[in-house]
């Protein structure tokens, strides 16, 4: 393992729940056909949802909602994944290349600083979805996050907990590490080599043992 990848919602911060809340609301609101929409719509970017559920005569509606998202980030709270901090100090001491892999677009990472200004140093690189053309499942941003940390696929593992996530990293043919943050064991199992519910106790030798 030269390379550890990270979906950042549901894997490095806490945060599904609180997203869960605001799409569960607007999907009820624009969607109410739909039940469970908020959970499909996991781990894909905004661009790619306003595409699918909300064009058409529903697309003056997008600047609504952005306006409601933006709002809704800057009071979030971003709480790491249990565990988190001292797990990626451990690959970092072991020389392991870092980077956050995310959907989420650099409105959104701007709030993620302001609340951490230590996040910048935990990562090699962070891809936001600015940097890809195709969203989760496709494999193409762990693709390129191997290819800006000039690692093999077959050395990175990536660490996400939506299936479309978890879905992505198998596709770019990497070992997938499911976290139970948002699905639960049984749901990720067959998406991910190893599933866990936090970092907690987790360090490199244990990973490398387990992978």
């Amino acid at each position: 393992m030269t390379a550890a990848l990270f979906d950042l919602d549901g894997v490095v911060f806490d945060t599904e729940p609180q997203y869960t809340q605001f799409w569960g609301e607007q999907c009820r609101l624009y969607h109410p056909e739909h039940p469970g929409l908020e959970f499909e719509i996991k781990g894909q970017t905004l661009p790619q949802i306003y595409g699918r559920w909300f064009s058409g005569a529903l697309e003056s509606e997008q600047s609504v909602i952005t306006r409601r998202l933006d709002d809704f980030e800057r009071q979030m709270n971003y709480n790491y994944i249990e565990g988190f901090e001292a797990f990626i100090g451990s690959l970092r001491e072991h020389g392991v290349r870092t980077a956050v892999v995310t959907s989420s677009n650099i409105p959104k990472m701007e709030c993620v600083y302001a609340a951490h200004p230590e996040f910048k140093d935990l990562f090699d690189i962070i891809l936001t979805s600015e940097d890809f053309t195709r969203s989760k499942p496709h494999p193409e941003c762990y693709q390129k996050a191997a290819a800006c940390l000039q690692a093999m696929t077959a050395e990175c593992v990536v660490f996400e907990d939506s299936f479309n996530g978890l879905k992505s990293g198998r596709s770019a043919a990497m070992k997938v590490v499911g976290l139970a943050t948002t699905n639960s064991v049984e749901a990720i199992k067959p998406y991910s080599d190893i599933q866990i519910g936090d970092f907690k106790g987790l360090n490199y030798d244990l990973l490398v043992k387990l992978l």
